[in-house]
Order: C-alpha cells, then sequence, then structure tokens
C-alpha cells in the first residue's frame, strides 16, 4: 500500500526548537528530514515561509526560512510546528504512510471496533499507533506485521490483531 496524500493535505515536518547562531536558523525538534528541504512551503505560526537554508544531519537539521532573519525571529518561532503541503513530500514505499494520514483512521479487529487513531508516537524501538478506545483508556499499537494486519488509508481503517496486543 503506498501513500494516498492528496495535494491539500499539511504533514508535520517537526517544531520550532531553539536558535542556532545570529542569522535566524534554529534546530527543529522531532523532524521528518525528508521532508525538510530547501525552496519547500512551510506553515508555520499562522503563515507560509520558503525554507531558504537547510544544514545539519537528518537527525538534528538546521533551517533558516524565508523573513526569519535574526536570533530574536527565530526564538519568536520557537514551539511552533513546521508543516510541508504533501504534494511536495518524496513519494512513499510500499506499507509507507505519513502520520497525517494514520490520525483520525478507525481501528478494527477483524471488522470488531476498537478506538480511532489519536497519534502516531516515534519509539526507539518502532512507531506506535495510540489508539482512543471507546471506553476513553489508550492502547499502544506498534506498527509491525504482527500487530498491524492492515492499513487502508482511503477507507481510514486499521485492521489490528488485539490477541496479538493483549497476550
Amino acid at each position: 500500500m503506498s501513500s494516498s496524500t492528496s495535494s491539500t493535505d499539511w504533514l508535520v515536518a517537526g517544531r520550532v526548537g531553539r536558535p542556532h547562531g545570529l542569522d535566524g536558523s534554529f534546530h527543529v525538534v522531532e523532524p521528518r528530514a525528508p521532508l525538510l528541504r530547501p525552496d519547500v512551503p512551510v506553515a508555520v505560526a499562522g503563515g507560509v515561509r520558503r525554507i531558504v537554508r537547510r544544514a545539519g544531519t537528518d537527525e538534528r537539521p538546521i533551517l533558516r526560512l524565508e523573513g526569519c532573519v535574526d536570533r530574536d525571529a527565530a526564538e519568536a518561532l520557537r514551539g511552533e510546528e513546521l508543516r510541508v503541503p504533501g504534494a511536495d513530500a518524496p513519494a512513499l514505499g510500499d506499507d509507507e504512510w505519513w502520520t497525517a494520514e494514520l490520525e483520525g483512521c478507525r481501528v478494527e479487529d477483524a471488522g470488531r471496533p476498537v478506538g480511532v487513531v489519536r497519534a502516531v508516537r516515534a519509539l526507539p524501538s518502532c512507531d506506535v499507533l495510540e489508539v482512543e478506545r471507546a471506553d476513553g483508556e489508550e492502547l499502544l499499537v506498534p506498527l509491525v506485521r504482527d500487530a498491524v494486519r492492515s492499513v487502508d488509508v482511503e477507507a481510514r481503517r486499521i485492521d489490528v490483531d488485539l490477541a496479538f496486543l493483549e497476550g
């Protein structure tokens, strides 16, 4: 299964971290490095700006956005979410999805309702779905083949194996 992100979707690419230097550059917290490329538009703090500089590593990228010209401007954006248009995202392989595509999906076990994906959390071993169950309890579902039978982004449905999760 491949990504079905439409051109109107905005994907979370990270958050603005601490400033880096004096020219308006900043570190990106929780980066999704493939989304952070020069000249890509970024929605941040209620506006859209272009990435004019990218440095650092994929794990610790450093960005400068147009209009962000000094350390104070970078500090003013600190903590803000960075989003890029889905149309500007690189193509994904089979069995890969953007976080925004999974959030809000119904979760079922062989057709029986389990809950709704509230968020996707990156853990050291693998990503996990945070599923809010009907009773308000949280269920964490690792994104591994034993736990997730199928993902149908277009139908907004994820089939999981509760026996594996509770066993």
